[in-house]
């Protein structure tokens, strides 16, 4: 790909366009940011591709740090403020939530979440990439990425506690030998 095999960074493009656009996605609630940032980090590999050391993870975790660090910048700029308090509504409406609505409060609950947790949990939990490939693509050990992980979903169990009391089923794993 780096000698400008054109038909090489086609497959690669069509191999991994879904996860990188999915991680955006899932960091910014945004299709539009999601599509940039998808753009810019295939851009970002066509004219910096040397950048790339396989000694130091997959060309995966590298296209997710490259998002990552796109993704922060973006974030940055545009800081939200509506919380997931902001849609959680009134009691008796969420009687009366749909799976639909159930996903779309899991999406604003993650979007909520401050960005370093926020990008182990969509890494980890909802990209399943290993915590070895997450720590290269967050350039931090992986014990970080652990801690990080624990603590985002414990704020998202928090987050969505009245999900929960409605019967539907845990919206996050939860480590095993708990109780």
């Amino acid at each position: 790909m780096l000698s400008g095999d054109e038909e090489a960074f086609t497959a690669l493009y069509r191999l991994r366009q879904g996860a990188v656009y999915r991680f955006a996605l899932q960091m910014t609630g945004s299709t539009a940011v999601a599509e940039d940032v998808t753009q810019e980090v295939f851009m970002t590999l066509i004219e910096h591709g040397n950048r790339f050391d396989p000694s130091r993870g997959t060309l995966a975790s590298f296209l997710y740090g490259i998002a990552r660090n796109m993704v922060l910048r973006r974030l940055e700029k545009e800081r939200p403020t509506e919380t997931i308090e902001d849609c959680a509504g009134e009691v008796d409406l969420l009687g009366d939530l749909t799976r639909r609505e159930t996903i779309e409060q899991v999406r604003r609950a993650v979007v909520s979440l401050p960005p370093v947790y926020r990008e182990a949990v969509v890494l980890c939990d909802l990209q399943d990439v290993s915590y070895q490939d997450a720590a290269v693509a967050l350039d931090c050990p992986v014990g970080t990425v652990r801690s990080r992980l624990n603590r985002g979903r414990s704020m998202l169990v928090k987050k969505l506690g009245l999900v929960k009391k409605l019967g539907f089923a845990e919206p996050v794993r939860a480590a095993e030998g708990t109780g």
